[in-house]
């Protein structure tokens, strides 16, 4: 790093004004305001279980959740998943607000009850879908208090991989030396953490696979493989063997690669599956149907 503990001559004002112009790739969709800025009605399909995300790291989440408990036979988990599409402010519809105040993806809209009920933050939908199912959380109380450790390790963490490293490392307009290297540092400490984890212990959180390898390997398995912000060399992921093996584990399993093609619109077109409606959508899937 350079002498300077600061990059720019910054001073913070006494009171804070919002620069709309200041914000890089997202300068469009981030406000410092909540609430919807358009009306706008969410489509509903003929599943009980609605989904409304887009197939980044928390909406990839949610989708393997549910590719996993379909492939574990629980019928009841079929679903519509709707795109999202976060860089045109769909988020910020009326609609989408009504499910998710804080207008962000995943949303889900449980339509099985004689009310439907609205769940909305990732690990939340995680844990309101393994307790519905029955699946993929342990009853034991040890072994569940593990796993929800590891879980909400994930969504304290993963702020600092995402907000702070990607945001710095990949999409801020200027490159600044003290916040890459402060976040670089956050996320290599967290792949030590996990990789030290991983070195007695097939999942993360014990022997068995749970919502809380579904949680981490979106954010962290995909850092693991490089795809993630294109920053594998930069942060040396290969040395982290014990997260090596067991992203390319999961990354193995049918209903994971099913659930990273869902609500996806980047990347090779066989990788995309913009809105799935049945489990016949990944056999019968074109170009067209890509297209459209």
């Amino acid at each position: 790093m350079s002498d300077s503990p600061n990059d720019s001559a910054y001073t913070p004002p006494a009171i804070w004004t919002w620069n709309k112009a200041n914000g890089g790739q997202f300068a469009s969709i981030n406000r410092p305001v909540a609430g919807p800025t358009h009306e706008k009605e969410l489509p509903v399909g003929r599943h009980p279980l609605q989904l409304y995300s887009m197939a980044t790291p928390n909406g990839v989440k949610v989708t393997i959740m549910l590719e996993e408990l379909l492939a574990m036979g629980h019928t009841g988990a079929e679903y519509d998943a709707w795109m999202i599409r976060i860089s045109d402010g769909d988020q910020f519809g009326s609609g989408f607000v009504d499910v998710n105040p804080n207008s962000k993806i995943p949303a889900l809209m449980d339509r099985s009850g004689p009310q439907p009920v609205r769940v909305f933050e990732s690990g939340a939908i995680l844990m309101y879908l393994a307790e519905k199912f029955g699946a993929l959380l342990p009853t034991d109380v040890a072994a569940r208090a593990e796993c929800m450790s590891w879980l909400f390790w994930q969504m304290g963490s993963a702020p600092y991989l995402g907000g702070g490293f990607g945001h710095f490392y990949a999409y801020a307009p200027v490159k600044i030396e003290y916040a890459i290297d402060r976040f670089a540092m956050e996320a290599k400490r967290q792949l030590d953490v996990l990789d030290r984890r991983l070195s007695g212990s097939r999942y993360v959180a014990g022997e068995d696979y749970t919502i809380a390898d579904i949680a981490i390997w979106p954010w962290y398995g995909a850092l693991a493989k490089g795809l993630l912000y294109n920053a594998g060399e930069f942060l040396q992921v290969q040395s982290y063997g014990n997260v090596q093996r067991w992203a390319d584990e999961i990354g193995e399993r049918p209903a994971v690669q099913r659930g990273r093609m869902v609500n996806r619109s980047w990347g090779d077109p066989s990788s995309q599956l913009r809105e799935r409606h049945a489990a016949s959508d990944f056999q019968t899937m074109t170009q067209d149907k890509i297209d459209s």
